[in-house]
């Protein structure tokens, strides 16, 4: 064993060439290993080795609160602790591997790989149609490798992007993964560091881009030692979900540099391409450069240095345009946020419900003013907020918005956790499949809806405290208002309440499964294939709404080329007179032929401009184009 050379290594400061680049266990080969811990109110910080061999040597003190060590002879798999001025061990803040658990040693790692995919640069933004999954209910196994053999038809559907939940370390096996509490170690559940970055690989040699949900607004509560180390959290304000993390008090530097350095080395070493960061409103940062700011920017200083693109996509129910300014305007610098207006309006509409988070939203008018402008509020007075709300996102290209029909949230959040497949009928799953295809966004789907996936999505968890695990069971309840463990509801901490949510791919091999997954493929080749669909731009679309009728049409233009859908939300038929400009228009799709498992369809096959007449299918989504050839 070799030790830094130093006679007094705990209060002398290594020379600044020989600090280690980066926080945690960082394994150069050869068994060379830099450890690298903040802990700046503790006076003695000690590396306790528990495996293969015991052995405890303290780290020198290197400034600004900083502890490190340099080993000759520790090889991957090596587990430790840190233990401080004496008390109980701990694993490594910045741990890049837990192999028994949030409560067990870290482990050094070893970062190589072999890609076969070196070279991938990434996905421009525009071409994002990304694809949600959870790990664990993904597959029948649960872990990366038993994803892989599903990729191809995740590609097939027309979908770019894999959207990973998070898969930093957890307790127990079975998380939807906002209970993490090691942000730079891969769930060992699912596999590990190696196994992610073999689904990485597996997705670009795919040409399929990955985005991972990551969590910087809190960790979990159990398993959760950063309090330990130093001021990692704010007595300031919570979070809905526990302790809120400190960005903009005294030590958040150090706190700053821990995430963003978790952030990039999801970018740089296992190569996803864009993160997606979960409920930034939940973050209360009042500095002149907010943490989010920080980490976007070391995002994409990394693609520049790597020329490749990295995309940092932010959940945010704030309707607030800063979000995705750039910093020159004044902004946060993400790339795209989420807009929760679109899913909130459509889902009224489809549904007819307004209690909860639909109490704001009346269905077709909102889902008019959301193709418009994004955000249906943006300044006015919001009835479930008690007060205005938002702010208009004028300047802003389609491209910087995310929209769905459903989601993880939207899904699991429901007190059963129905899927829209469980709650509208198979001809309202293709006009909702098609409103999201069809819009000026980036679409997302939740895994399974395109063959109308009926397993519920439930919220599970696996906590080892059954005190943690029965408070989480009581705060749910609390939530929805019903308790759990009744009516066939399993409370979050049952197994079953995971198992039911595994998917079951049986039923899309055939029937209207089938269709409804072929419909999926064709909206998306329709999207690639049509111009004025491909353009992700707000400026070139008009939403015209029929409310009596229930129907909304919307005309997308690309230069010359123009289509327009229209949508008929009313359960029975209906007819509308459109304004169209002049010549030829020719239908491209229309849920309601039989081809696609509908009901027949009164649609005229094309339509001459000026004032026409459409007649429309209860429930039904049809799509014209022209060409400029079809021009008088």
């Amino acid at each position: 064993m070799r030790t830094i050379k130093t006679k007094s290594p705990v209060h002398r400061a290594p020379p600044a060439a020989a600090m280690p680049a980066g926080l945690g266990a960082r394994y150069l080969g050869a068994g060379r290993c830099e450890f690298l811990v903040w802990a700046p109110k503790a006076k003695l910080v000690e590396l306790n080795i528990v495996a293969p061999k015991r052995r405890r040597l303290p780290l020198a003190a290197a400034g600004a609160g900083y502890h490190w060590a340099a080993l000759s002879d520790a090889e991957p798999g090596t587990e430790y602790f840190y233990r401080l001025d004496g008390g109980p061990d701990r694993p490594d803040p910045a741990s890049r591997a837990q192999p028994r658990g949030v409560h067990g040693p870290s482990a050094v790692a070893d970062p190589a790989f072999s890609w076969k995919t070196a070279g991938w640069k990434g996905l421009p933004l525009e071409r994002f149609v990304v694809y949600e999954t959870h790990i664990g209910t993904f597959s029948p196994e649960g872990t990366f490798a038993g994803a892989i053999p599903y990729l191809d038809a995740v590609k097939e559907l027309g979908a770019t992007v894999v959207s990973v939940m998070p898969v930093a370390q957890f307790p127990g096996a079975r998380n939807w993964g906002y209970d993490g509490v090691c942000p730079f170690a891969v769930q060992d559940s699912y596999g590990g560091a190696r196994e992610f970055k073999r689904f990485v690989d597996a997705c670009h040699l795919r040409g399929l881009g990955v985005m991972l949900d990551v969590v910087y607004n809190h960790l979990g509560p159990e398993g959760n030692y950063l309090r330990d180390f130093g001021p990692y959290f704010t007595a300031g304000y919570k979070t809905p979900w526990g302790e809120a993390l400190n960005f903009d008090g005294p030590g958040s530097d150090e706190v700053r540099r821990f995430f963003v350095e978790s952030a990039v080395r999801w970018l740089e070493e296992f190569r996803v391409d864009a993160l997606r960061l979960d409920a930034v409103h939940a973050i209360r940062d009042f500095s002149a450069r907010p943490f989010i700011e920080e980490l976007a920017a070391a995002a994409h200083e990394l693609g520049r240095r790597q020329g490749r693109a990295v995309n940092i996509i932010a959940e945010s129910s704030l309707n607030d345009p800063r979000v995705i300014r750039p910093p020159e305007l004044g902004g946060l610098g993400c790339d795209a946020q989420y807009c929760k207006d679109f899913h909130h309006s459509l889902h009224a509409a489809l549904t007819g419900e307004r209690s909860g988070r639909y109490g704001d939203f009346t269905g077709l008018r909102d889902l008019a003013a959301s193709y418009r402008d994004a955000f249906v509020y943006t300044g006015q007075y919001s009835p479930m907020r008690k007060r205005r709300f938002g702010r208009g996102a004028e300047g802003r290209p389609g491209r910087q918005f995310l929209v769905y029909a459903q989601d993880h949230d939207e899904v699991g959040n429901r007190p059963l956790g129905e899927r829209l497949a469980g709650l509208v009928d198979f001809e309202a799953l293709k006009l909702a499949a098609g409103a999201v295809a069809f819009s000026p966004f980036l679409p997302l789907l939740f895994m399974g809806e395109e063959y109308g996936e009926k397993a519920p999505f439930h919220y599970f968890t696996s906590h080892s405290d059954k005190a943690l695990s029965e408070a989480v069971r009581l705060g749910r309840q609390a939530d929805h208002g019903s308790p759990f463990g009744h009516g066939g509801i399993p409370a979050p901490g049952d197994k079953n309440a995971f198992l039911r949510s595994r998917l079951d791919r049986k039923p899309r091999r055939s029937g209207r499964p089938a269709l409804l997954e072929k419909f999926y493929r064709r909206l998306y080749a329709l999207r690639r294939e049509q111009p004025a669909l491909a353009l992700l731009d707000r400026e070139g679309l008009t939403a015209a709404l029929h409310e009596e009728a229930g129907v909304l049409a919307v005309h997308r233009r690309a230069g010359a080329e123009e289509n327009f859908f229209v949508m008929n939300f009313a359960r029975m038929a209906s007819r509308v007179r459109l304004e169209l400009p002049g010549g030829r228009w020719t239908k491209l799709l229309d849920s309601a032929q039989p081809q696609w498992g509908g009901p027949g369809s009164p649609a005229a096959g094309s339509l001459a401009g000026g004032q026409a007449e459409l007649a429309l299918a209860p429930g039904s989504l049809a799509l014209y184009g022209r060409s400029a050839a079809d021009r008088i």
